[in-house]
């Protein structure tokens, strides 16, 4: 019976990533070419994603085609490697799954890049070679560009009869990169002769489902989500995931209330994360109908009168915890309602308002040109965060000299999330230099000396910041890089955000040697899918299970959801205020109205906080 047939009463379960398993052999090899050299390795993870409960595998053929393969030398390759992957999936499938044939899309964020005539030339090879050996289907998968999934879906549906599954990749919810609506997108895969439609890669499990339901389930065709890992971190010079099989098997339900028939794993799943999905789904029945929200109209905010004269800027009062705020700056050009909470934050009278520097690897307008005006407008200190992602050392040392020349001397040293990550996932993350390296790079500029040690002429007064991420397994290894931050020059430290009383006495136990400054991260949950999809898929975030539970009694109370996450917080900024010099209210999905009251309340416990010790000193 072919899988389509099954599909029509069943939930199936597809396999997960191929190349995450076989990252052993290096981020240089191509692991297409493994199905020559190391056929036994290629079989074993086949056979580990049936075991798990896969009804589906998928061929090791990702880029084994010409354009891709040139990159190694091995284009001249193309059938020999491809006709090796379907016979290796059919050994290990024997009649326990069905075997696709796997294609992957090419144009990334510059589709000109490579012609369609090529991109069909190199399709069809690869193509043929697969229908050759005998698939049960084809699975066109990781497509950024419409043009080509198009292209190559009526290219295949012209020449087989086979089923063909259709996958695109999101750099935002619910749309494509040239803004096509995943619903339009879908019926127009669907009209072409798509059997499913569906997503993969990008995305974790969170915001692909945010983007399933926004569409309707498909009339013509069945419904695949192949959910990342969530997202990767990058250490010590590479990728890896640290996504958990036990969040799929509590979003497993999730996707099936969209209506996805076919389940899978990309970047970053295993056979545990199949393992959960299957122990969940299989043996269900498919849900055949769904609401999908109706579209909310545009709120209209008229821009509030932002020029006011330049208060006077104050230093950072350390005898006292410090109230700072993260207020990210737009996505988009329309800075209206940045500007309203950077007023309202102004007003709550915090210390500096930080501004990240393309948080999550995601364009926004220009942190130092959004903290020139937040400095001229309001007298409001910006931090201004700084990441060694984006620029070489070129663009480094001319991006300090215009903060030096904009007067903007509080940065914030960071790494930066990596590239792929974000809305851009083919451009390239330059890290010239590491955070280490950038600070001592600050600090060189502090004496007047670029990086090579030119003379600038003129000596720079920053005061650096360096992040700190108590969220690991090892605290004592977190905090050796700490001080090899402060031996390179870092004045105060700021951090990931913490969920638990008890993680702030861990760090404060462990960084109580250490004479810096430390800013503590705290971010209000805003519903219990936030705090699972911040726990689960963003590195260097843990939340207390304690914390979990809490925010899960409210998952359909929006509103009531907020009001919890902000009292957690406020038990969290309590304990903070008692250990540390410094607040770090980090604002989420710029709801600032949240970071005002928070910032607001940790200013009154401040203050509340020095009448006390101030009556026992009295006392004493």
């Amino acid at each position: 019976m072919s899988f389509l047939n099954r599909l029509e009463n069943e939930i199936l379960i597809a396999d997960g990533a191929i190349g995450t398993l076989l990252h052993s052999y290096g981020a240089g090899t191509c692991y297409e070419e493994l199905n020559i050299s190391h056929p036994d390795d290629i079989i074993q993870i086949h056979k580990a994603y049936i075991n798990a409960g896969a009804d589906l595998i998928q061929t090791n053929t990702y880029a084994a085609n010409y354009i891709k393969l040139e990159r190694y030398g091995l284009e001249d390759q193309v059938k020999e490697i491809n006709s090796a992957a379907v016979r290796l999936a059919r050994q290990a499938a024997g009649t326990d799954a069905y075997v696709l044939g796997t294609i992957g899309g090419n144009r990334g964020i510059r589709p000109s890049a490579i012609p369609i005539e090529e991109i069909k030339r190199s399709f069809r090879e690869q193509f043929y070679c697969l229908l050759l050996e005998g698939v049960d289907g084809l699975l066109l998968e990781t497509f950024y560009d419409m043009d080509e999934i198009e292209t190559v879906l009526e290219i295949a549906r012209k020449e087989t009869d086979l089923p063909i599954i259709a996958q695109v990749s999101l750099q935002e919810i619910g749309i494509m990169q040239d803004q096509t609506p995943l619903q339009e997108v879908f019926n127009r895969l669907e009209d072409l002769g798509a059997d499913i439609v569906g997503l993969n890669c990008r995305l974790g499990p969170h915001h692909m489902i945010s983007s399933l339901e926004q569409i309707e389930i498909p009339s013509k065709a069945f419904l695949s989500a192949y959910p990342n890992a969530g997202l990767p971190a990058y250490t010590d010079g590479k990728f890896h995931y640290e996504g958990n099989p036990e969040y799929f098997r509590k979003s497993a339900h999730r996707f099936r209330d969209q209506g996805v028939r076919l389940i899978g794993g990309c970047c970053g799943t295993t056979p545990e994360h199949i393992k959960a999905f299957a122990d969940e789904l299989k043996g269900l029945q498919p849900v055949l109908y769904k609401k999908t929200p109706a579209n909310k109209p545009k709120i209209v905010v008229t821009p509030s009168d932002i020029k006011r004269p330049l208060a006077p800027l104050h230093q950072v009062v350390k005898e006292r915890p410090s109230v700072i705020v993260e207020l990210d700056s737009p996505r988009k050009l329309d800075t209206t309602r940045f500007f309203e909470g950077a007023k309202a934050l102004k007003d709550t009278g915090i210390d500096a308002l930080t501004l990240a520097d393309n948080s999550l690897a995601s364009p926004r307008i220009s942190n130092s040109a959004i903290g020139h005006l937040v400095k001229e407008n309001f007298g409001l200190r910006p931090l201004v965060h700084l990441t060694c992602r984006d620029r070489n050392i070129i663009g480094l040392q001319s991006h300090l000299m215009g903060l030096h020349t904009l007067g903007l001397h509080d940065v914030l040293a960071v790494t930066g999330d990596p590239a792929r990550v974000g809305d851009f996932p083919g451009a390239s993350s330059v890290f010239d230099v590491s955070s280490f390296e950038l600070i001592e790079m600050i600090k060189q500029f502090n004496e007047g000396l670029s990086y090579s040690g030119k003379d600038l002429g003129q000596k720079g007064a920053f005061s650096v910041g360096a992040a700190f991420n108590p969220n690991v397994r090892s605290i004592e290894k977190a905090v050796m890089r700490m001080e090899k931050k402060i031996l390179a020059g870092a004045d105060y430290f700021i951090t990931q955000p913490v969920y638990s009383e008890k993680m702030l006495q861990e760090v404060h136990e462990a960084t109580k040697h250490i004479e810096a400054p430390v800013y503590i991260g705290l971010m209000p949950l805003t519903s219990s899918r936030n705090a699972e999809f911040l726990h689960n898929e963003v590195p260097g975030i843990k939340i207390s299970q304690e914390i979990l539970d809490i925010m899960a009694k409210f998952n359909n109370e929006p509103l009531q959801s907020k009001k919890e996450g902000i009292a957690i917080t406020k038990g969290l900024i309590e304990a903070a205020a008692e250990l540390f010099n410094g607040i770090y209210i980090i604002t989420p999905f710029m709801n600032y109205e949240m970071s005002v009251e928070l910032s607001s309340y940790a200013n009154e416990y401040s203050s509340l906080l020095m009448r006390r010790k101030q009556n026992v000193n009295l006392v004493n």
